[in-house]
């Protein structure tokens, strides 16, 4: 059983409440809850919120929506991730994890199953795309067995803090491959993270809906393309600033290693 785990919480530094943020009369959860649904290859959905009583309203609206919800640590994400699989009924029949983040409104279904079966095919430990392809929709695979290693081995903060980093740092060890995209695509800038961010998905999402057009990658590039005053309000923000931040934190006591 394939299961995705989406991490959401309402105390964004960047973007605080950012995951239910309104557009369209809807949160931003709810559109991304509605495209990862669609995907063929996953079986199961678990958000993984935190304890915090800021996320109560996440939580209850998550629950009304149907979804089910694990609530973890707020620093420790792996910690959360690992709790989240372990403590889902029927666990053992679970092998493989979607890791999805509450930022990304505009996932893409088809690229999520397209990573799934890249993943099976080649035997990975675990994937991802690369950076070729748009920001917010990253989508990565893994084992549970992987998982399992990084949550029983990962000490540095960063390796608690973003789950994935763990196998980065030990990528030796580990079956990693990742999807290529057709086109270079990493100047559009589509997950919400930074008030200008939500602008702009804001804009895609009204624009799109007003003319019934579907929220595919392709369709979004050609709004973006054609409405460059939009596309240049976040094209200047740096690609995973969060996860540059932790490295930088933890470089002295890699050095002492």
């Amino acid at each position: 059983m394939i299961i995705a785990i989406i991490q959401a919480r309402m105390g964004s530094t960047r973007l605080p409440k950012k995951v239910m943020k309104m557009i369209l009369g809807k949160p931003i959860i709810s559109y991304l809850l509605e495209r990862v649904s669609k995907s063929k290859r996953i079986d199961k959905i678990i958000v993984a919120t935190t304890t915090n009583s800021e996320d109560d309203i996440l939580t209850n609206y998550i629950k009304v929506l149907g979804y089910e919800v694990y609530r973890g640590s707020s620093d420790d994400v792996l910690s959360r991730y690992y709790t989240t699989y372990s403590s889902t009924e029927n666990n053992k029949d679970i092998t493989d994890i979607v890791r999805i983040t509450g930022d990304c409104p505009l996932i893409e279904p088809r690229i999520i199953d397209s990573l799934i079966e890249f993943y099976i095919q080649n035997k990975a430990d675990y994937s991802a795309l690369t950076q070729r392809f748009a920001e917010g929709l990253d989508t990565e695979v893994f084992s549970v067995k992987l998982l399992e290693e990084a949550y029983a081995s990962a000490n540095l903060k960063s390796e608690r803090e973003h789950v994935t980093q763990y196998f980065y740092n030990n990528k030796e060890q580990f079956n990693m491959c990742f999807l290529e995209n057709d086109t270079d695509d990493a100047k559009y800038r589509i997950t919400v993270d930074e008030p200008a961010d939500f602008i702009v998905v804001k804009n895609i999402i009204e624009s799109l809906n007003l003319n019934n057009i579907d929220l595919n990658i392709k369709n979004i590039k050609r709004y973006l393309d054609s409405n460059v005053n939009i596309f240049e309000l976040n094209s200047k923000i740096v690609r995973n600033e969060g996860l540059e931040k932790s490295l930088k934190y933890d470089a002295p006591i890699v050095k002492k290693l």
